[in-house]
């Protein structure tokens, strides 16, 4: 009867085993798992090139079904695509650069149905005094954190942000994946939660919150979430001044334009992006170029002699998964030459590079 019961016994335990283990490996990825798994596996093959804004707008047309600066020029799509959530804490039906935020979740959506990744920056009002991000004249941050005294107003920002980020549905009923990029450049001095108006820790607090709140109260487990200082570092320390810990960044990146810019440093550009990649291979992190460009392209060799020659180098070809360059506003500034600008030709041979994936690259690669 003992023996009998043991091998009762065994068979119940391996059962159970069994049932775990199944349960485990079915268990479904978030889409923030899938995105990463996705910008992993291209690590080393291909730097996805991204532009801000543009399924929305170029130069000559708004709006147009299936138009893309990049396409006229590259004969294909970015990989990534660039979207701006600035406006949408205060209720406005449009984001702070006039793009219609229900056209820009359609646009959103359709980019990912083919293949694309989307990235969402946030340059968010002032609580304080009603103004755009780039006014600096009143201290905001040590106000919207935690004991703050507008900290409840902040949260009402983030529930309208998660509203919007949560209702970007795919044919199958998930959630969008996507890439977010808060409080970026926060070591330079041009944004109201930037170096010189709140101390490290209050930005850290901020962005703590703001990933703790989305993802813990909002549900928001489709987003990769990116770190970006602007590129006042030449060191590691330096770097991580203002980094909120590894449990809250999947993305470990830097904006660059003021060392690409006419009569720039490309090898101190290089040299931070290696400072980039060696803090992600320490981590298992990704890296990227998040932004970048050159205003009007006014350097018409810029894309194969400045951009080009950074993502050349040999540590960064071989470890960073994208770069992404702003937007092409006529009435503002464009940073991607059109058809028939002298950029154009270079900004081509730039992207027919092996290393360099646009869309079709990508989908392909994943096939």
């Amino acid at each position: 009867m003992k023996m009998c019961f043991n091998k009762i016994y065994c068979l119940f335990l391996m059962v159970v085993i069994t049932t775990v283990a199944c349960d485990d490996q079915s268990e479904e990825k978030t889409g923030r798992q899938e995105l990463i798994e996705r910008l992993q596996s291209i690590k080393g093959k291909g730097i996805l090139f991204g532009h801000q804004d543009d399924l929305a707008y170029g130069i000559n047309w708004k709006y147009v079904d299936g138009q893309s600066d990049v396409k006229r020029v590259a004969g294909d799509y970015p990989a990534l695509f660039g979207w701006e959530l600035g406006g949408l804490e205060r209720g406005d039906a449009c984001n702070l650069d006039s793009v219609p935020f229900d056209v820009m979740r359609s646009l959103a959506i359709k980019a990912s149905q083919n293949g694309g990744i989307n990235t969402f920056s946030w340059h968010p009002y002032s609580l304080i005094n009603g103004e755009n991000s780039w006014n600096t004249d009143t201290t905001v941050v040590k106000y919207i954190i935690p004991g703050g005294e507008y900290h409840n107003e902040f949260i009402r920002q983030l529930d309208k942000l998660a509203v919007f980020l949560n209702s970007f549905q795919m044919e199958d009923g998930k959630k969008m994946p996507f890439i977010f990029r808060p409080w970026h450049e926060m070591d330079g001095s041009w944004f109201w939660w930037g170096s010189k108006h709140c101390t490290s820790d209050e930005f850290k607090a901020l962005f703590r919150f703001t990933i703790d709140y989305l993802k813990n109260e909002k549900g928001m487990d489709q987003m990769a979430i990116a770190y970006s200082p602007d590129c006042s570092f030449n060191s590691l320390n330096e770097y991580l001044t203002w980094y909120p810990g590894d449990e809250y960044v999947d993305i470990v990146g830097m904006d660059n334009y003021y060392d690409l810019r006419v009569g720039g440093d490309v090898d101190a550009a290089i040299k931070k992006l290696q400072i980039v990649v060696g803090y992600t291979n320490q981590k298992g992190k990704i890296s990227a170029l998040t932004e970048s460009g050159i205003e009007n392209v006014a350097d018409t060799t810029w894309y194969t002699q400045k951009l080009g020659v950074v993502l050349k180098d040999s540590l960064v070809a071989a470890n960073l998964s994208y770069t992404m360059v702003w937007r092409n506003d006529p009435d503002v500034h464009f940073f991607f030459p059109y058809p028939g600008h002298p950029g154009a030709v270079y900004a081509k041979e730039f992207l027919d590079q092996d290393h360099i994936w646009l869309l079709n690259d990508l989908v392909e690669s994943e096939k």
